[in-house]
């Protein structure tokens, strides 16, 4: 069982955030990764979520106003303490109620990313935040920033729990784990795997939401 190969990784600016990590061989939408990341507790146990808000709230501290949240990777409760969290350190809304939207996108037959039409006035020129669970390649966070535009919204921000990347079409992203925290990481394109090459079997598929084993 794949949860039985688990060890945990403190985060170095929160003891009280932990990442549970497996060794393996893992397939994701966009590549294939030697190490599986559960972040289940973080984004579902109230505790944690309130650490992994406080943490992402400083990064925001001096940032422009954020009226809506948009929630990927099931993050929604992440994203509810994270809207407390940004009031808390003054960051404004400019929504008529002065407070901060919490949504999440739906996605269509195809995979694409669409916002129902009672939804799209939360985000049509609204400042949005964009969180995530994790972004590897940063293809997921590059699709849903196109996405978010189309619907006429304004990137103010990216939050991730963990992200291999570092920025996308010159916006930052926000983490509180990256790729040097977890010794040995390593992400392939899937033509390029070396655990494909050796004929290793893939031990689950994985995405923001959790994991599958094959």
């Amino acid at each position: 069982m794949l949860l039985d190969r688990e060890y945990k990784i403190k985060s170095n600016v929160n003891s009280k955030i932990n990442l549970h990590v497996a060794s393996g061989h893992f397939a994701t939408t966009h590549s294939h990764i030697n190490l599986y990341l559960d972040m289940t507790t973080l984004k579902v146990r109230h505790s944690e979520a309130v650490e992994v808000a406080k943490e992402m709230a400083r990064q925001y501290q001096y940032s422009k106003p954020i009226d809506t949240i948009i929630c990927m990777d099931g993050c929604e409760m992440i994203g509810s303490c994270l809207a407390e969290e940004l009031t808390k350190n003054g960051i404004m809304s400019l929504n008529t109620h002065k407070s901060m939207y919490v949504i999440t996108p739906e996605f269509d037959s195809n995979g694409q990313m669409i916002f129902r039409d009672n939804l799209q006035p939360m985000v049509r020129g609204k400042n949005i935040l964009l969180l995530l669970a994790s972004a590897t390649t940063g293809r997921t966070i590059a699709k849903s920033v196109d996405c978010i535009r189309y619907y006429g919204g304004i990137i103010q921000g990216i939050s991730a729990i963990f992200s291999a990347a570092t920025e996308i079409y010159g916006e930052p992203i926000h983490c509180i784990f990256h790729a040097e925290d977890l010794p040995g990481y390593q992400a392939f394109n899937p033509t390029e795997c070396p655990h494909c090459k050796n004929k290793e079997k893939i031990d689950a598929i994985v995405n923001g939401f959790g994991f599958s084993e094959l």
